[in-house]
């Protein structure tokens, strides 16, 4: 009889006992320290309840200075802050910051010196980030995601194979998946095929981007006679003080980082149909490698009618449907419907 009735009590208490308090959501500013500089960053930690950790991904911005919310000065799409309001629908944490150059970073330690500035410190960056969710209160740790942009896509791209512990997933959004002159240069030639000139103007034009293209990866002055003056500008730029970042960026090929992924990692690869920046034929090399590393899906999802900044034409200040459906489908516990 004793052993029913504390049966019975302890069914009770169960069916009594005070749920979780639930926590509203909220943003908060996350700061960190790396290589002298102090980063900061938000936090977004959506509605959930005490004591809970929840599934997190750290966000990561495209070239230029674009800064934690996907902003640059001439241009405020707000593509990570837009990003990180979707993932936070689905009760994913997410954290974005301000990278060197951008925000209330800025340059930090390599103010007097930028030219000094290189890729790899991006990328170290974006490490101690990845590190500063990892450690949060809210996050677990074993249901890490990284989610880059553009440039930010090959960064996280390195990060899944060389962080610990290894990131549950990686959405590489509308990525940089050739090396960066290559892409440059595919950039040009596009414009100058759509630019009013004569066929021998375009085969000069388009035969001095190959060789200044060429010269830079060999170290050698850029030829810019038959350079239109801004092409000129640009590669004069990528010789003075972008030099040692366009340099260090241009010698990562993507699909070879493919290779370090843990197998079975989830891997969302999207390119838009209207992106000229990245069109979708420069992720083939990559999405065959993802192939190759035995990585798990979705894998590359074609986005119809969406740009480089994820709209489209009748979304353009807002994630078009098609991101946002892919995104929510990533951000999905697996086996979740």
């Amino acid at each position: 009889m004793l052993p029913h009735l504390a049966a019975v009590a302890l069914s009770l208490a169960a069916v009594t006992a005070t749920p979780p308090a639930l926590v509203p959501a909220t943003d908060r500013e996350v700061v960190f320290t790396l290589d002298g500089t102090a980063t900061y960053g938000t936090l977004h930690v959506p509605e959930h309840h005490a004591g809970q950790r929840l599934r997190a991904a750290l966000l990561l911005p495209g070239s230029g200075p674009t800064d934690r919310d996907g902003n640059q000065p001439a241009a405020s799409p707000n593509t990570l802050a837009q990003v990180a309001g979707a993932l936070g629908g689905d009760r994913v944490a997410t954290l974005r910051f301000d990278k060197y150059g951008t925000g209330r970073t800025g340059l930090g330690a390599y103010r007097d010196h930028p030219e000094t500035l290189d890729y790899p410190a991006f990328v170290r960056q974006a490490k101690a980030a990845y590190e500063s969710l990892r450690d949060q209160p809210e996050t677990d740790p074993h249901a890490l995601l990284v989610i880059g942009h553009s440039e930010g896509a090959m960064t996280a791209l390195l990060l899944g194979g060389t962080v610990h512990p290894r990131p549950a997933g990686l959405a590489l959004l509308q990525p940089q998946a050739i090396r960066l002159l290559d892409l440059v240069a595919l950039q040009l030639h596009a414009q100058t095929a759509e630019a009013a000139l004569t066929p021998e103007q375009r085969r000069a034009i388009d035969t001095a981007i190959d060789a200044a293209v060429t010269a830079l990866r060999e170290h050698r002055p850029v030829d810019t006679t038959d350079l239109p003056p801004v092409l000129a500008q640009l590669f004069t730029a990528f010789q003075g003080a972008s030099g040692r970042f366009v340099d260090s960026d241009d010698a990562v090929y993507p699909p070879d980082a493919a290779a370090a992924l843990r197998p079975g990692t989830r891997v969302l690869l999207t390119c838009g149909t209207n992106d000229t920046q990245v069109p979708c034929a420069t992720t083939d090399a990559l999405t065959a490698a993802l192939r190759r590393a035995h990585v798990g899906g979705p894998g590359r999802v074609p986005l119809p009618g969406v740009d480089h900044l994820l709209h489209d034409a009748d979304h353009s200040d807002t994630l078009a449907p098609a991101a946002l459906d892919a995104l929510h489908r990533f951000g999905q516990t697996p086996g979740q419907s």
